[in-house]
């Protein structure tokens, strides 16, 4: 059929066969690619925002539990916080220091008045510190025994800067002691004090 018709009219049919593929291919990669390419972005978006969607939710069903575990450490840090470093602190420590003592072979007669002080651990911290200088004599097994039972017991206390020396030849000891190897020590302790109790 087409060889039936004029060379010309040929030609013509022929043009408009390769210009439209030309258009139908210029089309998709114009169009149609585009709109895919732009159909993609939007699954991985759809895809992402649902991810995020999931984890909300997911947050959201643990808020309960987030909250009864913020409420259990509030009360935790209140029942700390009473037994931190409050009223009379000169008071306070020969009181704790003696009540821990009782049952342990250490000897402290000599204690400072606070020093209070910032505490340079955090920035905005609530606590301020009493700083106590403390002397007495033990022996040394039970000096570094006691030590440790008590920075464990009291967690917002801290032990610092000891000196120890033979008791024997300290003039920090109020009485001398015939004991050779008992020592006298010096040492500071640092206790938190409660923010929310007025000295």
């Amino acid at each position: 059929m087409i060889k039936n018709l004029p060379k010309e009219k040929r030609d013509h049919l022929l043009l408009i066969g390769i210009v439209t593929l030309a258009l139908t291919v210029g089309l998709y990669f114009g169009l149609v690619r585009t709109q895919k390419r732009s159909l993609e972005r939007i699954a991985r978006q759809t895809g992402e925002q649902q991810e995020k969607v999931g984890g909300a939710v997911r947050l959201v069903s643990t808020h309960e539990d987030t909250q009864q575990a913020l409420d259990d450490n509030l009360q935790k840090l209140r029942s700390i916080e009473q037994s931190m470093a409050s009223g009379d602190m000169y008071s306070w420590i020969i009181t704790v220091i003696n009540r821990f003592r009782s049952d342990r072979k250490v000897d402290i007669p000599q204690f400072s008045r606070e020093i209070t002080t910032d505490v340079g651990v955090f920035p905005k911290f609530p606590y301020k510190a009493a700083l106590f200088h403390i002397r007495g004599t033990a022996h040394f097994h039970e000096l570094g025994k006691f030590i440790a039972e008590f920075e464990n017991a009291f967690p917002y206390i801290r032990v610092q800067n000891i000196d120890m020396e033979p008791a024997s030849s300290s003039a920090a000891t109020t009485t001398p002691t015939p004991d050779p190897e008992k020592l006298a020590f010096k040492m500071e302790i640092v206790a938190l004090i409660n923010p929310n109790v007025a000295p």
